[in-house]
Protein backbone atom coordinates (compact mmCIF):
# COMPACT_ATOMS: atom_id res chain seq x y z
CA UNK A 1 0.00 0.00 0.00
CA UNK A 2 1.30 3.53 -1.25
CA UNK A 3 0.01 6.28 1.32
CA UNK A 4 -1.22 9.92 -0.54
CA UNK A 5 -1.23 12.87 1.59
CA UNK A 6 -3.60 15.46 0.49
CA UNK A 7 -3.58 19.27 0.96
CA UNK A 8 -6.23 22.09 0.89
CA UNK A 9 -5.61 24.95 1.02
CA UNK A 10 -8.59 28.38 0.81
CA UNK A 11 -11.61 28.64 0.81
CA UNK A 12 -12.72 27.16 -2.75
CA UNK A 13 -10.32 24.09 -2.41
CA UNK A 14 -12.04 23.71 0.58
CA UNK A 15 -15.46 23.37 -1.35
CA UNK A 16 -13.76 20.81 -3.97
CA UNK A 17 -12.25 18.90 -0.93
CA UNK A 18 -15.39 18.49 0.89
CA UNK A 19 -17.49 16.92 -2.23
CA UNK A 20 -14.37 14.71 -2.64
CA UNK A 21 -14.43 13.16 0.75
CA UNK A 22 -18.08 12.82 0.15
CA UNK A 23 -17.60 10.47 -2.19
CA UNK A 24 -15.34 8.71 -0.56
CA UNK A 25 -17.44 8.33 2.41
CA UNK A 26 -19.96 7.26 0.74
CA UNK A 27 -17.73 4.79 -1.30
CA UNK A 28 -17.02 3.25 2.14
CA UNK A 29 -20.56 3.26 3.48
CA UNK A 30 -21.99 1.23 0.15
CA UNK A 31 -18.78 -1.13 0.78
CA UNK A 32 -20.21 -1.95 3.81
CA UNK A 33 -23.88 -1.75 2.94
CA UNK A 34 -25.24 -5.82 3.31
CA UNK A 35 -28.35 -4.56 0.90
CA UNK A 36 -26.13 -2.19 -1.27
CA UNK A 37 -25.66 -3.04 -4.86
CA UNK A 38 -22.79 -5.70 -5.99
CA UNK A 39 -20.42 -2.53 -8.24
CA UNK A 40 -20.12 -1.08 -5.14
CA UNK A 41 -19.32 -3.92 -2.98
CA UNK A 42 -16.84 -4.98 -5.97
CA UNK A 43 -14.72 -1.63 -5.94
CA UNK A 44 -11.14 -3.03 -5.69
CA UNK A 45 -10.14 0.12 -4.27
CA UNK A 46 -7.91 1.05 -1.14
CA UNK A 47 -9.25 3.33 0.45
CA UNK A 48 -6.05 3.31 2.95
CA UNK A 49 -4.43 5.17 0.24
CA UNK A 50 -6.50 8.11 1.26
CA UNK A 51 -7.42 7.39 4.75
CA UNK A 52 -5.50 7.02 8.63
CA UNK A 53 -6.76 4.37 11.11
CA UNK A 54 -6.78 5.76 14.67
CA UNK A 55 -8.21 5.44 17.96
CA UNK A 56 -9.55 7.94 20.49
CA UNK A 57 -8.25 7.86 24.07
CA UNK A 58 -11.65 6.29 25.08
CA UNK A 59 -10.94 3.00 23.12
CA UNK A 60 -12.90 4.24 20.12
CA UNK A 61 -11.55 3.00 16.04
CA UNK A 62 -11.54 5.69 13.85
CA UNK A 63 -10.83 5.93 10.14
CA UNK A 64 -10.49 9.42 9.05
CA UNK A 65 -8.64 11.37 5.96
CA UNK A 66 -5.21 11.66 5.85
CA UNK A 67 -5.45 15.13 5.25
CA UNK A 68 -4.15 19.23 6.14
CA UNK A 69 -6.62 21.66 5.27
CA UNK A 70 -6.20 25.44 5.57
CA UNK A 71 -8.35 28.36 5.66
CA UNK A 72 -9.42 31.51 7.14
CA UNK A 73 -10.52 31.65 10.76
CA UNK A 74 -14.58 31.49 11.14
CA UNK A 75 -14.46 29.82 8.12
CA UNK A 76 -15.73 26.43 9.29
CA UNK A 77 -19.69 27.11 10.18
CA UNK A 78 -20.74 25.09 13.14
CA UNK A 79 -17.97 22.77 13.26
CA UNK A 80 -15.34 22.56 15.41
CA UNK A 81 -11.64 22.63 14.10
CA UNK A 82 -11.23 19.45 16.51
CA UNK A 83 -13.88 18.03 15.19
CA UNK A 84 -15.84 15.39 16.94
CA UNK A 85 -14.58 12.47 16.94
CA UNK A 86 -11.97 13.26 19.92
CA UNK A 87 -13.32 14.98 22.41
CA UNK A 88 -10.36 16.35 24.13
CA UNK A 89 -9.83 19.43 25.66
CA UNK A 90 -7.71 21.36 23.50
CA UNK A 91 -9.45 24.29 23.47
CA UNK A 92 -10.43 24.91 27.05
CA UNK A 93 -8.34 27.31 29.18
CA UNK A 94 -5.66 26.43 30.92
CA UNK A 95 -6.10 26.04 34.68
CA UNK A 96 -2.03 27.74 35.24
CA UNK A 97 -1.92 31.00 35.72
CA UNK A 98 0.66 33.39 34.24
CA UNK A 99 -0.98 36.49 33.49
CA UNK A 100 -2.19 38.54 36.84
CA UNK A 101 -3.56 41.72 35.03
CA UNK A 102 -7.38 41.73 33.52
CA UNK A 103 -8.34 39.24 31.45
CA UNK A 104 -11.28 39.95 28.55
CA UNK A 105 -13.31 37.09 27.05
CA UNK A 106 -14.55 37.54 23.98
CA UNK A 107 -17.31 34.74 22.26
CA UNK A 108 -18.91 34.90 19.23
CA UNK A 109 -22.29 33.24 18.95
CA UNK A 110 -22.25 29.59 17.44
CA UNK A 111 -23.60 29.55 13.99
CA UNK A 112 -26.41 27.04 14.26
CA UNK A 113 -26.31 23.70 12.12
CA UNK A 114 -28.54 23.27 9.07
CA UNK A 115 -30.58 20.69 8.42
CA UNK A 116 -28.14 18.59 7.23
CA UNK A 117 -25.96 18.30 9.95
CA UNK A 118 -28.36 18.30 12.04
CA UNK A 119 -30.00 14.86 10.69
CA UNK A 120 -26.05 13.72 10.87
CA UNK A 121 -26.18 14.65 14.97
CA UNK A 122 -29.07 12.88 15.51
CA UNK A 123 -28.14 9.66 13.45
CA UNK A 124 -24.18 9.20 15.62
CA UNK A 125 -26.86 10.35 18.45
CA UNK A 126 -29.33 7.04 17.96
CA UNK A 127 -25.95 5.14 16.42
CA UNK A 128 -24.52 5.51 20.27
CA UNK A 129 -27.64 4.96 22.15
CA UNK A 130 -29.03 2.17 20.42
CA UNK A 131 -26.25 0.67 18.53
CA UNK A 132 -28.18 1.00 15.13
CA UNK A 133 -29.84 3.51 13.61
CA UNK A 134 -33.63 2.98 14.18
CA UNK A 135 -34.63 5.33 11.80
CA UNK A 136 -37.12 7.67 14.41
CA UNK A 137 -37.05 11.56 14.74
CA UNK A 138 -35.12 11.96 10.94
CA UNK A 139 -35.17 14.86 9.42
CA UNK A 140 -37.01 14.19 5.47
CA UNK A 141 -34.12 13.88 2.64
CA UNK A 142 -36.04 16.02 0.59
CA UNK A 143 -35.70 19.26 3.21
CA UNK A 144 -32.28 18.34 3.53
CA UNK A 145 -31.67 18.83 -0.15
CA UNK A 146 -34.10 22.16 -0.87
CA UNK A 147 -32.30 23.20 2.38
CA UNK A 148 -28.67 22.78 0.56
CA UNK A 149 -29.86 23.86 -2.77
CA UNK A 150 -30.94 27.35 -0.64
CA UNK A 151 -28.29 28.08 1.59
CA UNK A 152 -24.32 27.04 1.70
CA UNK A 153 -22.36 29.50 3.21
CA UNK A 154 -19.41 27.27 4.46
CA UNK A 155 -18.21 23.73 2.72
CA UNK A 156 -18.48 22.72 6.57
CA UNK A 157 -22.41 22.69 5.81
CA UNK A 158 -22.55 19.66 3.25
CA UNK A 159 -19.41 17.46 4.31
CA UNK A 160 -20.59 14.24 5.90
CA UNK A 161 -16.79 13.39 7.12
CA UNK A 162 -15.14 13.21 10.06
CA UNK A 163 -11.67 15.01 10.36
CA UNK A 164 -9.06 13.83 12.98
CA UNK A 165 -7.95 17.43 14.88
CA UNK A 166 -4.92 17.63 13.20
CA UNK A 167 -6.62 18.13 9.83
CA UNK A 168 -8.69 21.55 9.96
CA UNK A 169 -5.84 24.76 10.31
CA UNK A 170 -7.38 28.10 10.59
CA UNK A 171 -4.93 31.47 10.06
CA UNK A 172 -5.19 33.48 13.30
CA UNK A 173 -5.68 36.70 12.57
CA UNK A 174 -7.61 36.25 9.24
CA UNK A 175 -11.20 37.20 9.76
CA UNK A 176 -11.02 38.89 6.28
CA UNK A 177 -13.48 39.40 3.83
CA UNK A 178 -12.84 36.57 0.98
CA UNK A 179 -14.00 39.43 -1.54
CA UNK A 180 -11.18 41.65 0.00
CA UNK A 181 -8.75 38.83 -0.09
CA UNK A 182 -7.93 38.45 -3.60
CA UNK A 183 -4.30 38.97 -4.67
CA UNK A 184 -0.92 37.88 -4.28
CA UNK A 185 0.20 40.45 -1.86
CA UNK A 186 -2.81 40.38 0.78
CA UNK A 187 -1.91 36.70 1.42
CA UNK A 188 2.01 37.85 1.42
CA UNK A 189 0.87 40.47 4.10
CA UNK A 190 -1.35 37.96 6.60
CA UNK A 191 0.47 35.19 6.70
CA UNK A 192 3.94 35.13 7.37
CA UNK A 193 5.15 31.22 6.99
CA UNK A 194 8.92 32.14 9.12
CA UNK A 195 6.48 32.96 12.04
CA UNK A 196 3.17 31.04 11.30
CA UNK A 197 3.84 27.93 9.22
CA UNK A 198 5.61 25.60 11.73
CA UNK A 199 2.02 24.28 13.37
CA UNK A 200 1.20 23.26 9.60
CA UNK A 201 4.44 21.73 9.08
CA UNK A 202 3.79 19.75 12.13
CA UNK A 203 0.62 18.76 11.20
CA UNK A 204 1.54 17.65 7.70
CA UNK A 205 4.41 16.02 9.52
CA UNK A 206 2.30 13.88 11.55
CA UNK A 207 0.53 12.48 9.02
CA UNK A 208 3.88 11.76 7.08
CA UNK A 209 5.22 10.05 9.88
CA UNK A 210 2.59 7.33 9.50
CA UNK A 211 3.20 6.55 6.25
CA UNK A 212 4.89 3.52 5.69
CA UNK A 213 5.59 3.84 2.12
CA UNK A 214 4.12 7.48 0.69
CA UNK A 215 3.63 7.66 -3.04
CA UNK A 216 3.02 11.64 -2.76
CA UNK A 217 1.41 14.65 -1.75
CA UNK A 218 -2.05 15.88 -3.37
CA UNK A 219 -2.42 19.08 -3.01
CA UNK A 220 -5.83 21.29 -3.82
CA UNK A 221 -4.94 24.46 -3.81
CA UNK A 222 -7.33 28.28 -4.31
CA UNK A 223 -4.73 29.85 -6.41
CA UNK A 224 -7.36 32.95 -7.30
CA UNK A 225 -6.22 34.99 -4.25
CA UNK A 226 -4.03 35.58 -1.38
CA UNK A 227 -4.17 31.86 -0.41
CA UNK A 228 -1.92 31.51 -3.13
CA UNK A 229 1.02 33.04 -1.42
CA UNK A 230 0.20 30.89 1.53
CA UNK A 231 0.16 27.56 -0.84
CA UNK A 232 3.55 28.71 -2.06
CA UNK A 233 5.14 28.80 0.77
CA UNK A 234 3.42 25.74 1.68
CA UNK A 235 4.44 23.76 -1.68
CA UNK A 236 8.21 25.30 -0.99
CA UNK A 237 8.41 24.03 3.01
CA UNK A 238 6.97 20.52 1.37
CA UNK A 239 9.72 20.77 -1.65
CA UNK A 240 12.71 21.38 0.98
CA UNK A 241 11.80 18.66 3.59
CA UNK A 242 10.43 15.78 1.18
CA UNK A 243 12.30 16.42 -1.57
CA UNK A 244 12.08 12.96 -3.00
CA UNK A 245 8.44 12.65 -2.67
CA UNK A 246 6.46 13.96 -5.65
CA UNK A 247 3.81 16.65 -5.62
CA UNK A 248 0.69 16.28 -7.48
CA UNK A 249 -0.89 19.98 -7.62
CA UNK A 250 -4.50 20.79 -8.68
CA UNK A 251 -5.02 24.46 -8.92
CA UNK A 252 -8.69 25.39 -8.57
CA UNK A 253 -10.71 28.33 -9.11
CA UNK A 254 -14.40 29.24 -8.81
CA UNK A 255 -16.34 30.90 -12.20
CA UNK A 256 -15.05 34.84 -12.67
CA UNK A 257 -17.72 37.04 -10.96
CA UNK A 258 -19.57 39.39 -13.12
CA UNK A 259 -17.69 42.49 -10.86
CA UNK A 260 -14.78 41.68 -12.37
CA UNK A 261 -16.49 42.80 -15.40
CA UNK A 262 -16.35 46.50 -14.22
CA UNK A 263 -12.93 46.53 -13.53
CA UNK A 264 -10.57 49.51 -14.48
CA UNK A 265 -7.06 49.53 -15.84
CA UNK A 266 -5.24 49.58 -12.81
CA UNK A 267 -7.32 46.02 -11.24
CA UNK A 268 -6.82 44.28 -14.75
CA UNK A 269 -3.30 44.66 -14.25
CA UNK A 270 -3.36 43.34 -10.71
CA UNK A 271 -5.23 40.13 -11.97
CA UNK A 272 -3.12 39.48 -14.56
CA UNK A 273 0.05 39.46 -12.71
CA UNK A 274 -1.54 37.47 -10.01
CA UNK A 275 -2.71 34.84 -12.11
CA UNK A 276 1.62 35.33 -13.74
CA UNK A 277 3.25 35.17 -10.63
CA UNK A 278 0.66 32.87 -8.60
CA UNK A 279 1.17 30.09 -11.51
CA UNK A 280 4.97 30.66 -11.63
CA UNK A 281 5.21 29.97 -8.21
CA UNK A 282 3.41 27.36 -7.37
CA UNK A 283 4.58 25.30 -10.73
CA UNK A 284 7.68 25.39 -9.40
CA UNK A 285 7.40 23.05 -6.59
CA UNK A 286 6.03 20.54 -7.85
CA UNK A 287 6.20 17.66 -10.87
CA UNK A 288 2.67 17.82 -12.45
CA UNK A 289 0.69 21.17 -12.10
CA UNK A 290 -3.14 20.68 -13.31
CA UNK A 291 -5.31 24.17 -13.66
CA UNK A 292 -9.21 23.79 -12.62
CA UNK A 293 -11.38 26.46 -13.15
CA UNK A 294 -13.16 27.69 -16.19
CA UNK A 295 -14.44 31.72 -16.37
CA UNK A 296 -17.89 30.02 -16.39
CA UNK A 297 -19.00 26.55 -16.26
CA UNK A 298 -22.36 26.35 -16.48
CA UNK A 299 -21.86 27.85 -20.25
CA UNK A 300 -19.04 25.15 -21.11
CA UNK A 301 -19.49 22.19 -23.09
CA UNK A 302 -18.29 20.13 -19.90
CA UNK A 303 -21.90 20.70 -18.04
CA UNK A 304 -24.04 19.68 -21.29
CA UNK A 305 -26.41 17.62 -19.19
CA UNK A 306 -25.88 19.45 -15.98
CA UNK A 307 -27.69 22.66 -14.74
CA UNK A 308 -25.14 24.62 -12.81
CA UNK A 309 -25.41 28.20 -10.95
CA UNK A 310 -21.87 29.76 -11.60
CA UNK A 311 -22.59 31.63 -8.43
CA UNK A 312 -22.99 29.17 -6.43
CA UNK A 313 -19.53 27.61 -5.25
CA UNK A 314 -21.42 24.64 -3.40
CA UNK A 315 -22.14 23.50 -7.68
CA UNK A 316 -18.87 23.83 -9.22
CA UNK A 317 -16.71 22.62 -6.49
CA UNK A 318 -18.87 19.41 -7.05
CA UNK A 319 -18.05 18.84 -10.76
CA UNK A 320 -14.78 19.81 -10.03
CA UNK A 321 -14.06 17.26 -7.13
CA UNK A 322 -15.91 14.48 -9.83
CA UNK A 323 -13.08 14.59 -12.05
CA UNK A 324 -10.27 14.45 -9.35
CA UNK A 325 -12.06 11.50 -8.05
CA UNK A 326 -12.23 10.10 -11.41
CA UNK A 327 -8.35 10.74 -12.75
CA UNK A 328 -7.38 10.12 -9.09
CA UNK A 329 -8.97 6.39 -9.07
CA UNK A 330 -5.39 4.78 -10.90
CA UNK A 331 -3.62 5.74 -7.87
CA UNK A 332 -5.66 3.55 -5.14
CA UNK A 333 -6.40 0.59 -7.41
CA UNK A 334 -5.98 -2.76 -6.30
CA UNK A 335 -2.68 -3.84 -8.28
CA UNK A 336 -2.58 -7.11 -9.64
CA UNK A 337 0.27 -8.68 -11.87
CA UNK A 338 2.04 -7.00 -14.51
CA UNK A 339 -0.28 -9.64 -17.18
CA UNK A 340 -3.07 -9.77 -15.06
CA UNK A 341 -6.33 -7.48 -14.85
CA UNK A 342 -9.05 -7.84 -12.38
CA UNK A 343 -12.69 -8.05 -13.37
CA UNK A 344 -13.35 -5.08 -11.68
CA UNK A 345 -10.50 -2.53 -11.83
CA UNK A 346 -7.26 -2.24 -14.34
CA UNK A 347 -4.75 0.15 -14.94
CA UNK A 348 -3.51 0.75 -11.42
CA UNK A 349 -0.34 3.81 -11.50
CA UNK A 350 1.22 5.57 -8.28
CA UNK A 351 1.94 9.44 -8.96
CA UNK A 352 5.92 8.79 -9.83
CA UNK A 353 4.29 6.79 -12.66
CA UNK A 354 1.63 9.48 -13.94
CA UNK A 355 4.70 12.02 -13.62
CA UNK A 356 7.16 9.96 -15.90
CA UNK A 357 3.81 9.47 -18.08
CA UNK A 358 3.13 12.97 -18.53
CA UNK A 359 5.77 14.88 -17.56
CA UNK A 360 8.67 13.16 -17.87
CA UNK A 361 9.34 12.16 -21.44
CA UNK A 362 8.93 13.57 -24.84
CA UNK A 363 8.69 17.36 -24.40
CA UNK A 364 8.70 16.76 -20.62
CA UNK A 365 5.79 19.28 -20.34
CA UNK A 366 4.21 19.46 -16.02
CA UNK A 367 1.42 21.58 -16.77
CA UNK A 368 -1.65 18.90 -18.32
CA UNK A 369 -4.85 19.57 -19.06
CA UNK A 370 -8.14 18.11 -16.92
CA UNK A 371 -11.15 16.95 -19.56
CA UNK A 372 -14.09 15.04 -18.39
CA UNK A 373 -17.48 13.68 -19.38
CA UNK A 374 -20.17 13.75 -16.83
CA UNK A 375 -21.88 11.27 -17.00
CA UNK A 376 -20.36 9.56 -19.63
CA UNK A 377 -22.36 7.85 -22.51
CA UNK A 378 -22.42 4.16 -22.98
CA UNK A 379 -19.95 3.15 -25.29
CA UNK A 380 -22.65 2.33 -27.98
CA UNK A 381 -23.59 5.65 -27.38
CA UNK A 382 -24.36 6.17 -31.29
CA UNK A 383 -27.92 7.08 -30.34
CA UNK A 384 -27.22 10.33 -29.00
CA UNK A 385 -24.69 11.06 -31.51
CA UNK A 386 -22.19 11.30 -29.11
CA UNK A 387 -19.05 9.01 -29.12
CA UNK A 388 -17.08 8.77 -25.15
CA UNK A 389 -13.75 10.18 -26.73
CA UNK A 390 -16.34 13.10 -28.49
CA UNK A 391 -17.74 13.55 -25.06
CA UNK A 392 -14.85 15.28 -22.99
CA UNK A 393 -14.43 18.61 -22.55
CA UNK A 394 -11.83 20.47 -20.88
CA UNK A 395 -12.35 22.03 -17.16
CA UNK A 396 -8.85 23.76 -17.54
CA UNK A 397 -9.30 27.33 -19.03
CA UNK A 398 -7.84 28.97 -21.78
CA UNK A 399 -6.92 25.72 -23.73
CA UNK A 400 -6.87 25.75 -27.70
CA UNK A 401 -9.68 23.71 -29.43
CA UNK A 402 -9.46 21.34 -31.49
CA UNK A 403 -5.53 21.33 -31.32
CA UNK A 404 -4.13 18.60 -33.14
CA UNK A 405 -0.84 17.43 -31.34
CA UNK A 406 1.04 14.16 -32.45
CA UNK A 407 3.16 14.49 -29.63
CA UNK A 408 0.10 14.35 -26.85
CA UNK A 409 0.36 12.63 -23.72
CA UNK A 410 -2.77 11.20 -22.19
CA UNK A 411 -3.88 9.31 -19.03
CA UNK A 412 -7.38 8.72 -19.11
CA UNK A 413 -10.08 7.04 -16.23
CA UNK A 414 -12.96 5.37 -17.13
CA UNK A 415 -15.36 3.98 -14.88
CA UNK A 416 -18.66 2.68 -14.42
CA UNK A 417 -20.13 3.48 -18.06
CA UNK A 418 -22.76 1.30 -19.82
CA UNK A 419 -21.78 -1.24 -22.07
CA UNK A 420 -23.56 -2.44 -25.24
CA UNK A 421 -26.26 -4.30 -23.73
CA UNK A 422 -27.49 -1.44 -21.58
CA UNK A 423 -25.59 -3.10 -18.61
CA UNK A 424 -22.47 -2.27 -16.52
CA UNK A 425 -19.59 -2.51 -19.28
CA UNK A 426 -16.79 -5.51 -18.27
CA UNK A 427 -13.48 -4.11 -18.55
CA UNK A 428 -12.40 -5.96 -21.27
CA UNK A 429 -14.84 -4.56 -23.54
CA UNK A 430 -14.05 -0.76 -22.33
CA UNK A 431 -10.62 -1.42 -22.66
CA UNK A 432 -11.59 -2.60 -26.12
CA UNK A 433 -14.44 -0.28 -27.24
CA UNK A 434 -11.79 2.61 -26.44
CA UNK A 435 -8.60 1.01 -27.83
CA UNK A 436 -10.79 0.54 -31.25
CA UNK A 437 -11.73 4.52 -30.73
CA UNK A 438 -8.71 5.99 -30.69
CA UNK A 439 -7.39 3.78 -33.65
CA UNK A 440 -10.86 5.46 -35.48
CA UNK A 441 -9.14 8.60 -34.61
CA UNK A 442 -7.10 10.75 -37.37
CA UNK A 443 -4.88 12.07 -34.77
CA UNK A 444 -3.70 10.17 -32.30
CA UNK A 445 -1.67 10.89 -29.34
CA UNK A 446 1.83 9.32 -28.78
CA UNK A 447 0.84 7.33 -25.52
CA UNK A 448 -2.45 7.06 -23.95
CA UNK A 449 -2.29 5.30 -20.64
CA UNK A 450 -6.11 3.90 -20.11
CA UNK A 451 -7.33 3.15 -16.52
CA UNK A 452 -10.71 1.11 -15.76
CA UNK A 453 -13.31 0.57 -12.75
CA UNK A 454 -16.42 -1.01 -13.21
CA UNK A 455 -17.82 1.03 -9.98
CA UNK A 456 -19.52 4.50 -10.94
CA UNK A 457 -19.50 7.79 -9.35
CA UNK A 458 -21.55 7.19 -6.07
CA UNK A 459 -24.19 10.56 -5.68
CA UNK A 460 -23.93 11.31 -1.55
CA UNK A 461 -27.60 13.12 -0.21
CA UNK A 462 -25.56 16.20 -0.12
CA UNK A 463 -24.47 16.52 -3.49
CA UNK A 464 -26.27 19.31 -5.19
CA UNK A 465 -29.46 19.00 -7.85
CA UNK A 466 -27.06 19.61 -10.88
CA UNK A 467 -28.37 17.33 -12.67
CA UNK A 468 -30.78 17.66 -16.59
CA UNK A 469 -33.80 15.78 -16.83
CA UNK A 470 -31.89 13.88 -19.88
CA UNK A 471 -29.92 11.99 -16.72
CA UNK A 472 -31.15 8.65 -15.21
CA UNK A 473 -31.49 7.17 -11.90
CA UNK A 474 -27.74 5.54 -12.79
CA UNK A 475 -26.76 8.38 -15.32
CA UNK A 476 -27.98 7.05 -18.59
CA UNK A 477 -28.38 9.21 -21.04
CA UNK A 478 -31.85 9.42 -22.23
CA UNK A 479 -32.91 10.15 -25.79
CA UNK A 480 -36.37 11.88 -23.93
CA UNK A 481 -36.41 13.77 -20.53
CA UNK A 482 -37.80 11.79 -17.64
CA UNK A 483 -39.44 14.12 -15.93
CA UNK A 484 -40.84 18.17 -16.09
CA UNK A 485 -38.17 19.01 -13.64
CA UNK A 486 -35.47 21.25 -15.09
CA UNK A 487 -32.95 19.46 -12.44
CA UNK A 488 -32.25 16.39 -10.53
CA UNK A 489 -30.56 15.70 -6.96
CA UNK A 490 -29.37 12.79 -5.57
CA UNK A 491 -32.80 11.62 -4.51
CA UNK A 492 -33.08 10.78 -8.08
CA UNK A 493 -29.80 10.29 -9.53
CA UNK A 494 -28.14 7.68 -7.40
CA UNK A 495 -24.67 7.09 -9.53
CA UNK A 496 -23.01 7.97 -12.65
CA UNK A 497 -20.64 6.84 -15.13
CA UNK A 498 -17.63 9.09 -15.46
CA UNK A 499 -14.63 9.72 -17.77
CA UNK A 500 -11.59 11.88 -17.08
CA UNK A 501 -8.14 12.75 -19.11
CA UNK A 502 -4.87 14.48 -18.06
CA UNK A 503 -3.57 15.69 -21.30
CA UNK A 504 0.01 17.01 -21.98
CA UNK A 505 -0.63 18.21 -25.17
CA UNK A 506 0.04 22.00 -27.00
CA UNK A 507 -3.54 22.95 -26.59
CA UNK A 508 -2.05 24.21 -22.92
CA UNK A 509 -0.44 27.05 -24.94
CA UNK A 510 -2.69 29.61 -25.16
CA UNK A 511 -3.10 29.76 -20.83
CA UNK A 512 1.06 29.32 -20.72
CA UNK A 513 1.54 32.53 -23.17
CA UNK A 514 -1.05 34.62 -21.61
CA UNK A 515 1.12 34.33 -18.02
CA UNK A 516 4.25 34.77 -20.16
CA UNK A 517 2.80 37.65 -21.73
CA UNK A 518 1.66 39.43 -18.90
CA UNK A 519 4.45 38.84 -16.82
CA UNK A 520 6.78 39.94 -19.00
CA UNK A 521 4.73 43.33 -19.96
CA UNK A 522 4.14 44.19 -16.62
CA UNK A 523 6.52 42.87 -14.61
CA UNK A 524 10.00 42.59 -15.92
CA UNK A 525 9.94 45.43 -18.82
CA UNK A 526 11.99 48.50 -17.61
CA UNK A 527 9.99 51.70 -15.75
CA UNK A 528 6.77 49.21 -15.53
CA UNK A 529 4.18 51.04 -13.69
CA UNK A 530 3.12 47.82 -12.02
CA UNK A 531 7.05 47.40 -10.43
CA UNK A 532 5.62 49.10 -6.98
CA UNK A 533 2.58 46.92 -6.77
CA UNK A 534 5.41 44.18 -7.37
CA UNK A 535 7.60 45.07 -4.57
CA UNK A 536 4.58 45.46 -2.02
CA UNK A 537 4.01 41.60 -3.02
CA UNK A 538 7.63 41.03 -1.92
CA UNK A 539 9.04 40.33 -5.40
CA UNK A 540 12.55 41.54 -6.89
CA UNK A 541 13.42 41.79 -10.27
CA UNK A 542 15.57 39.01 -10.54
CA UNK A 543 12.98 36.87 -9.12
CA UNK A 544 10.42 38.03 -11.27
CA UNK A 545 13.07 37.59 -14.30
CA UNK A 546 13.79 33.72 -12.61
CA UNK A 547 9.79 33.38 -13.36
CA UNK A 548 9.20 34.76 -16.77
CA UNK A 549 12.46 32.22 -17.77
CA UNK A 550 10.40 29.42 -16.19
CA UNK A 551 7.79 30.53 -18.06
CA UNK A 552 9.88 30.66 -21.33
CA UNK A 553 10.68 27.24 -20.91
CA UNK A 554 7.52 25.91 -20.45
CA UNK A 555 6.26 27.83 -23.73
CA UNK A 556 9.54 26.99 -25.75
CA UNK A 557 9.11 23.14 -25.20
CA UNK A 558 5.46 23.41 -26.62
CA UNK A 559 6.29 26.13 -29.46
CA UNK A 560 9.88 26.14 -30.39
CA UNK A 561 9.12 28.98 -32.88
CA UNK A 562 8.83 31.03 -30.18
CA UNK A 563 11.69 31.91 -29.24
CA UNK A 564 12.31 34.68 -31.99
CA UNK A 565 9.04 36.43 -30.40
CA UNK A 566 9.94 35.46 -26.66
CA UNK A 567 13.46 37.15 -27.50
CA UNK A 568 11.90 40.07 -29.25
CA UNK A 569 10.21 40.95 -26.39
Amino acid sequence: MRELVTVQVGEFANFVGSHFWNFQDELIGLAADPLGDAVFKNQHLNMDVLYRSGETQQGVLTYTPRLVSVGFKGGLGSVSARGTLYNDDADRPSDIITWRGNVATHHTEQRKKNLFLQSLSEEEQENSVNGKNNGRGEIEDKDIVECLEKDVTFWTDFSKVHYHPQSLYQFNGSWVDAQEFNNYGIGKESFTWSLQGEEIDERLRFFVEECDHIQGFQFIVDDSGGFSAIAGDFLESVADEYSNTPVLLYSVRSPTSPSTLRENKRQIVSRDLHDAVSFARLSSFCQLCVPVGLPSLSRSKATSYLCIDDQKPYHCSAVYAAALHSIGLPLRMEAHGPTTDSCYVSGAVHVNDMVRMLAGQGRQNMVAILDISMPAPSLSGKHLGQSLLGSLQPLTPEVKEDAEDLLALESMTVHGVFGSGGERASISELKDQISAAYEGESVRPMLCHLSAAQCPLPVPLPFPSIFGNLVGQHGQLLATPISSASFRGSLDVHSIPMAARLRSSNAILPFLERRLTNLLRHGTVQGSSAAPLLRSWGFGREELEDMGESLSKMVLALNPHSLSSSDSD
